[in-house]
């Protein structure tokens, strides 16, 4: 029977139910679904990030459908398989559109662990703009030539849309969603959070950018395409284990002290 989802959120414990690696990604899910909310990433309930629950059995857990991203915790979210179907009841649903974009990457992508859905303003924005993402900026070079584009569709709830979806994302781990937001993925959590800060920047900074030139007649100046590349290439290999170790305990620390709560 689903629970009832009135407030308070019901206090649910899962952890004696699951492995401790499984319990190991729940944790840092729910302190990505906090750190995002801490940086104002939310559409009420309406976006999702998803992990792959470690094992052979292509399942992966994503947000309870009608809680915010403050009320994230490691027990509440929910695991399901690539079929939809829920593996571990714990009474909450799952919002159908997120199953069919988190569903895809994780069927077609064994490298991905972690995907991440926003509607921010500025990603928003940026994804209604022809050009799509500029290399204007340190941040945004980060993802350029490495970065994919989805057109518009309608409400992602067509299952046929995730063929599609897999195609255009390709070998990239970054997509805008045209007309719609952003998706970012990692080879784990504190990855795709890495890079989903770094592309709300990118996307932001644009924005200001191109207002402040339409406003005052002033150009942007773009880096040349050696320069653009050459940063790209060399953030790209440093991207990963070395960049992430160092920011992410803190992350989490100031949560620990902060938000507690999430690692229940």
């Amino acid at each position: 029977m689903p629970l009832d989802l009135s407030h308070p959120v019901p206090t649910i414990d899962v952890r004696a139910a699951v492995s401790p690696e499984e319990w190991d990604v729940r944790v840092e899910l729910a302190g990505l679904y906090r750190l995002a909310a801490r940086h104002g990433m939310t559409d009420l309930g309406g976006t999702h990030f998803s992990a792959r629950v470690p094992g052979p059995e292509h399942h992966f857990l994503i947000n309870p459908y009608g809680l915010m991203f403050q009320e994230v915790t490691a027990s509440n979210l929910v695991k399901i398989d690539t079929d939809g179907e829920i593996v571990l009841d714990n009474g909450f649903p799952v919002n159908p559109a997120g199953f069919t974009i988190h569903s895809a990457i994780h069927m077609a992508r064994e490298d991905v662990v972690c995907v991440a859905h926003t509607h921010t303003v500025a990603g928003m924005a940026v994804s209604c703009l022809k050009e799509g993402l500029l290399p204007m900026t340190q941040h945004s070079l980060r993802f350029h030539n490495r970065i994919s584009y989805h057109d518009w569709e309608g409400v992602a709830t067509n299952l046929d849309e995730r063929e599609r979806l897999v195609r255009d994302l390709g070998e990239n781990q970054t997509m805008i969603l045209r007309n719609h937001g952003v998706l970012c993925c990692g080879r784990s959590v504190p990855e795709a959070w890495r890079g989903l800060f770094a592309l709300e920047k990118s996307c932001a900074s644009q924005l200001q950018a191109m207002a402040i030139s339409k406003a005052t007649g002033r150009p942007i100046k773009l880096p040349p395409e050696y320069v653009a590349q050459g940063t790209s290439d060399k953030l790209e290999s440093r991207h990963g284990k070395d960049t992430v170790s160092r920011d992410w305990p803190g992350q989490l620390s100031k949560l620990d002290r902060e938000e507690p709560d999430y690692a229940n």
